[in-house]
C-alpha cells in the first residue's frame, strides 16, 4: 500500500495578495499550488489535502452584512460559510489538480468531502471567544444586528470599529473519518477538513453546528493521525521555520527533534497569530505517533518530500 501524505494548504496558496482576490484570481493561485501537489502524487504517494478558508469566509460574511444592511436579508450562519467554502475551494482544487495530473499522463480521481469536526461544548473558548471574523461595524450597527442575533459577541478593534468574535475550540473528532478513509483507500486524492472543519457538538439528538473557527492546522494534524499518515506537511509562506525571523541573527531550522522544538516554543520564538499554531500542530502529530512533519512553502514541496529542504520535525 502507498504511504499517505496529508498536506495542509495555507491561505497564501489561495489568495496571493490584496490585488488578486477575485474567484478567478483564487483559481489561478490554486492552480499554481496544484502543480506542486501533483509532484507528490507523481512520486507515488496517496494524497489528502486540507486548506484554509479565512478570507473566503470573510467575503461571505461581508456580502451577508451588505445584504442585511440593504434589504434586511438574514445573516449567513458561520457554519454555513465554512460548508460553502469547503465545497467551493475543494471544487477549485479538484479542477486544477486533475488538469495538472492529466498533463502528466496520470489518471487520478479527486473528491471533496464536506467535513464536520466535533468540539467540546465546555471548551474554554466558548466562554471567552477571541477569534475575530467578518467586517467592521459601528456601535449603532452592532446594536441593530444584536436585535436579531442577541448571542453574538462583538469587540472593539483598535479604533477601527467593532468585529464579531467567536470561539476557536480544540478539534476532538472527525465525523466523516470513515468516509475519508474509504475514499483514500479507493486511491482518490481527497480534499477534507477544509477551514478546520465545520464545528459541531454532540447532543442527544445528534450533531449541532456551533459558531466557531477551528484551527486548520490542528484539524489537519488530527486527520493525519486518524488516517495513519506517516507524513504531515504544512504548506505556508516560508521555505523554513526560522528563529528570530526577519532579524540579523535569523536562523533557519532544518532537521529538528521534538524536544528541541518544544523548548523553542517555551522560549517564545513563534508568533501566536502565524507560526505558533503550525508548530503546535506539528508537535501534536508527532506526540500522537506520527513519524514526520514538514513545514515549507508550496514551491518546495517536491524537494521537501525528498528531504532536500524545508523544516523537518521528527521525534
Amino acid at each position: 500500500m502507498k504511504d499517505t501524505v496529508v498536506v495542509a494548504v495555507g491561505g497564501n496558496s489561495i489568495i496571493r495578495d490584496e490585488a488578486h482576490k477575485t474567484v478567478a484570481d483564487q483559481y489561478d493561485s490554486v492552480a499554481e499550488t496544484c502543480v506542486h501537489l501533483a509532484d507528490i502524487v507523481e512520486a507515488g504517494y496517496r494524497l489528502v489535502i486540507c486548506h484554509g478558508n479565512g478570507p473566503q469566509v470573510g467575503f461571505i460574511l461581508r456580502r451577508s452584512a451588505i445584504a442585511f444592511d440593504a434589504a434586511g436579508l438574514h445573516e449567513v450562519p458561520l457554519s454555513s460559510c465554512v460548508a460553502d467554502t469547503q465545497g467551493a475551494i475543494g471544487f477549485q482544487i479538484q479542477q486544477a489538480l486533475e488538469i495538472e495530473l492529466k498533463k502528466r499522463g496520470i489518471n487520478k480521481k479527486t473528491a471533496t468531502i464536506v467535513t464536520r469536526v466535533v468540539v467540546d461544548s465546555a471548551d474554554s473558548g466558548f466562554q471567552n471567544p477571541t477569534k475575530p471574523i467578518g467586517s467592521f461595524f459601528t456601535k449603532e450597527k452592532v446594536d441593530q444586528i444584536q436585535e436579531s442575533y442577541p448571542d453574538w459577541k462583538f469587540v472593539e478593534d483598535s479604533g477601527r470599529g467593532f468585529r464579531r468574535v467567536v470561539a476557536s475550540p480544540v478539534p476532538e473528532e472527525i465525523v466523516e473519518l470513515d468516509v475519508i478513509k474509504d475514499v483514500v483507500d479507493r486511491d482518490y486524492v481527497v480534499i477534507a477538513c477544509g477551514g478546520g472543519g465545520i464545528p459541531v457538538i454532540r447532543t442527544n439528538d445528534g450533531f449541532e453546528a456551533v459558531d466557531a473557527v477551528i484551527d486548520k492546522d490542528l484539524a489537519s494534524a488530527l486527520l493525519s493521525e486518524k488516517i495513519n499518515a506517516k507524513r504531515f506537511i504544512i504548506s505556508t509562506g516560508v521555505q523554513h521555520v526560522c528563529l528570530n525571523f526577519g532579524q540579523a541573527d535569523e536562523k533557519k531550522l532544518e532537521h529538528i527533534g521534538l524536544d528541541e522544538l518544544k523548548q523553542y516554543v517555551k522560549e517564545g520564538h513563534f508568533a501566536a497569530g502565524s507560526m505558533l499554531p503550525k508548530i503546535e500542530a506539528a508537535i501534536d502529530f508527532i506526540e500522537k505517533g506520527g513519524e514526520e512533519v514538514i513545514i515549507t512553502a508550496p514551491e518546495y514541496l517536491k524537494d521537501a518530500v525528498n528531504h532536500k529542504t524545508g523544516t523537518i520535525v521528527t521525534k
